[in-house]
């Protein structure tokens, strides 16, 4: 399937506007079911500063629209709605529990002649509902990760509580969306990968092995590299959105000591024979303080009867990070830590120390990295596996990319085909600026390549994706 892009380009005195948050509530229609209590189905509102009486009517609004589309599909209520200046994505994560979110469209202004207000120009079309309803979903994951489901709220201290708990949790969440660089790594929310011979690997396995046999409290563990996964004990859904957390939240907080200078440490220390460049990221910031608080955050993961709640611990040493997760029931003590701190910290950094020297090897052997002629992204729907050569590095406030937003766009399009269709499939898309994007769909993998080649032709490309299969892919069966 050929396809041509639209062009891509705008006056270069016009002024962009890229998608901002407008509004994000939560509400049941259930709680104000009468005339005059209206108020009591709203649970949450942002901005808070709205005018009473603009919250009620935005969200009996959506319940109208919600009511309305169910006439035509019980089943499949409405996800979005396309107005001219903004969208609005609906989403019910729980019975009765409604979550909305309104994005303003993208818009340019055009300045005029003669003094006269500039010309605004929302671009419609622009946004794509695969990319922000998994925005929306993921707000919700976060949020259960954290607090449980809304029902357990509500189990344990009512609306009052429920309430409490979204103004705590979205107040500070919401400020860290960046709706102008969401994309189609949102739609897939993978687990980057960190690739390691088999030797290395099973020294880490070891090492989560010894540990958590020394400190029989631990229940799960997760060991990362360079903000990407090597191994995990929990299930995959919990993993996902745990992983989430650390790279684009924890670690960016914490990645300051390491900028400073090549894993630089906070606290060298000598314990025995062994370097000890061991901290945590949650809880106590320093062992030795006698005022340190022991406490950790909490997190909730699928158990056979429903969930359960667990300390989490995150420690670091140099590049490498574990995490430790314990029933909430155990209380944990300095001496826990202390004795945590011990045992971990010395064994982390011999085997982040072995990572990276392992890592440097690999790098030689295969040679200078070339600029290459394609960027691609990579998904396996199996075991949640992605990479990306498009994504420059995450901060905690942006994920950069290093190509135009028209072609990733281009991307997030070809992957709403895919998702429409159970077959594998390709298509190809030839934009206005000289470039060539192609998707690939195939036995639960799928592949997206840009490729930056002005006068090649349908056959070539064809063939440059095949080279770039075999050499990046050569383990990975795809369908021709």
């Amino acid at each position: 399937m050929l396809m041509i892009s639209p062009k891509m380009a705008s006056g270069a005195q016009d002024k962009q506007y890229t998608p901002s948050l407008l509004s994000f509530f939560i509400y049941n229609p259930t709680f104000g079911p009468r005339e005059g209590e209206e108020e009591k189905k709203i649970l949450f509102y942002h901005p808070s500063e709205i005018e009473k009486n603009e919250k009620i009517r935005n969200v009996g609004l959506c319940e109208a629209i919600v009511q309305f589309t169910r006439t035509f599909c019980p089943t499949k209520p409405a996800k979005s709605l396309h107005t001219q200046k903004n969208r609005q994505f609906f989403f019910e994560p729980e019975e009765n529990f409604w979550i909305v979110m309104v994005v303003r469209n993208p818009m340019i202004e055009k300045p005029n002649k003669d003094g006269k207000p500039p010309t605004i120009e929302y671009q419609e079309e622009e946004l794509l509902d695969t990319v922000y309803g998994a925005v929306v979903r993921q707000c919700y994951s976060m949020y259960k990760l954290f607090n449980g489901t809304f029902g357990r709220a509500m189990e344990s201290g009512g609306v009052e509580l429920l309430i409490q708990k979204l103004e705590k949790f979205f107040y500070r969440y919401l400020q860290t969306l960046h709706l102008q660089s969401c994309d189609l790594l949102d739609v897939f929310g993978g687990i980057s990968f960190f690739p390691l011979d088999k030797m290395t690997y099973l020294k880490i396995q070891s090492f989560v092995n010894r540990v958590e046999e020394s400190l029989s409290l631990i229940k799960y563990t997760a060991f990362l590299y360079n903000d990407q996964l090597i191994w995990s004990g929990l299930e995959q859904d919990d993993m996902r959105i745990l992983y989430k957390y650390l790279t684009t939240s924890l670690f960016p907080r914490h990645s300051e000591p390491e900028l400073a200078g090549r894993d630089s440490p906070l606290r060298p220390e000598v314990t025995g024979n062994l370097l000890h460049y061991g901290r945590f990221l949650t809880g106590p910031a320093n062992l030795k303080d006698p005022e340190a608080k022991f406490r950790f955050p909490k997190i909730f993961v699928s158990a056979e009867d429903g969930y359960e709640e667990l300390h989490l611990i995150v420690y670091k040493a140099m590049s490498a990070a574990a995490c430790f997760m314990i029933s909430a029931n155990v209380e944990l003590t300095r001496e826990f830590c202390e004795q945590l701190d011990g045992l971990v910290g010395p064994q982390l950094t011999l085997l982040a120390s072995d990572i990276c020297e392992q890592f440097t090897i690999n790098r030689r052997i295969s040679g200078p990295e070339k600029e290459p002629q394609f960027k691609f992204i990579y998904f396996n729907h199996m075991n949640l596996a992605e990479k990306s050569t498009i994504h420059m590095r995450k901060t905690a406030s942006v994920c950069l990319t290093s190509v135009h937003p028209d072609l990733m766009k281009i991307l997030g399009d070809i992957n709403c085909d895919f998702a429409r269709v159970d077959e594998d499939e390709e298509i190809i898309v030839k934009a206005m600026t000289d470039y060539w994007v192609v998707g690939k769909k195939s036995d639960q993998r799928e592949l997206y390549v840009i490729l930056n080649q002005k006068n090649a032709n349908l056959i070539e490309v064809n063939e440059e994706v095949k080279r770039l299969c075999a050499t990046q892919f050569n383990n990975i069966f795809f369908l021709d």
